[in-house]
């Protein structure tokens, strides 16, 4: 029995596909920056235990984002459309929380890089929110499946870079 691949191939040159693997590397990005990353910070910094497991805490948006996503669904943003719209906002909110983080020190400034971090965590959240919504809006039924699967390679890319590169990175330039 022969299989006709054809459809299936078709599918990974539509630009949805390509859209949906950019904003899954978008989304799974920010993870890595307010978990691990930040915990490995934090110890280079000689920050204490107690203080690193509290901060450990900033991971909360990622279980609760079931309480704001309803609003999310409900209102649009003046611009754009409704997924559009709040995906480019979630995305200029985790710039500024990310560069907020960049610029702020354990040493100096621990509660403005934890206060940077939260946003960056619950903007993140929000963000994985508006993502899965529109992934559903944009897909047609055939694509979904690979849709997903192009999401999820493309967060698990996104957390690789803001983890292991990261890391890698610090070792040659520093934490800034």
């Amino acid at each position: 029995m022969k299989v006709n691949m054809t459809p299936y191939l078709e599918a990974f040159r539509s630009p949805r596909l390509a859209a949906v693997l950019f904003l899954g590397f978008s989304s799974g990005l920010p993870l890595a920056l307010t978990g691990g990353t930040l915990q490995a910070w934090l110890t280079v910094s000689q920050v204490d235990i107690v203080t690193i497991a509290w901060f450990s805490w900033i991971g909360l948006p990622y279980a609760l984002k079931f309480i704001w996503s309803p609003l999310m669904d409900r209102y649009v943003p003046p611009w754009l459309d409704r997924r559009r719209g709040w995906i480019w906002l979630t995305q200029a909110a985790l710039l500024l929380g990310i560069v907020a983080m960049a610029f702020s020190s354990p040493t100096d400034s621990l509660w403005v890089l934890g206060c940077a971090a939260l946003c960056v965590a619950f903007f993140s959240a929000s963000q994985d929110v508006v993502i899965d919504a529109y992934r559903t809006d944009v897909l047609l039924g055939p694509e979904r499946g690979l849709g997903a699967a192009m999401g999820v390679f493309g967060y698990r890319i996104g957390m690789l870079a803001s983890g292991a590169l990261a890391l890698m990175l610090v070792d040659e330039i520093g934490w800034r």
